[in-house]
């Protein structure tokens, strides 16, 4: 499929990119793969940790302080904690999410699959993940790894991104169709 390179660009691409590297080098992708991975999760399924760590209202150090003590309760390696300690010396922990999104991209790559980002208003089963990668599969002829993301404001269905191509079947983009066609009839 043309146009389905990973975009590793911005702030978050060149961290994901140097964590790789060193990651790489050092033998260790799918340890920090899954650490980081786990990460996201860990601020998806506890927003107020995430909040916490993008507030303006904790200085540095403090925010920094949380991070350590939550990365050793959840026995993180030293090089992912390493990296997290960084990002949130740096104050980018606000791209945080993005920067695990471009990581998995990059693995992706050097695993020759294609990764597809999956929005949902719901967190997906797994036996739903691994029908939609069996589908996209399919179509494209690759690897598809999928990177699931919970937004509730969708309503329902799903958001999919690979490479360039989108495909939005959201409730919410369906609603705001019809109340565009509506708008257009009266």
């Amino acid at each position: 499929m043309a146009g389905s390179e990973p975009i590793i660009a911005g702030v978050a691409g060149r961290y994901a990119t140097a964590l790789f590297e060193l990651a790489r080098d050092e033998n260790q992708l799918d340890q920090v793969l899954s650490e980081l991975n786990g990460f996201k999760a860990l601020l998806t399924e506890h927003e107020d940790l995430d909040l916490a760590l993008k507030s303006p209202a904790y200085s540095l150090d403090e925010k920094h302080g949380v991070l350590i003590q939550v990365l050793k309760k959840a026995d993180v390696g030293v090089l992912t904690t390493n990296f997290l300690a960084l990002i949130a010396k740096n104050n980018r922990l606000s791209v945080a999410h993005d920067m695990v999104s471009a990581f998995n991209a990059l693995i992706a790559k050097h695993k020759g699959e294609v990764s597809a980002q999956v929005t949902s208003a719901s967190e997906l089963s797994q036996a739903h993940k691994d029908a939609l990668a069996k589908t996209l599969q399919s179509t494209i002829g690759q690897d598809v790894k999928i990177d699931t993301v919970v937004d509730r404001d969708l309503l329902g269905g799903l958001i999919i991104k690979v490479g360039s191509k989108m495909i939005d079947n959201s409730l919410r983009t369906k609603l705001n169709n019809l109340r565009v066609a509506m708008k257009e009839v009266s």
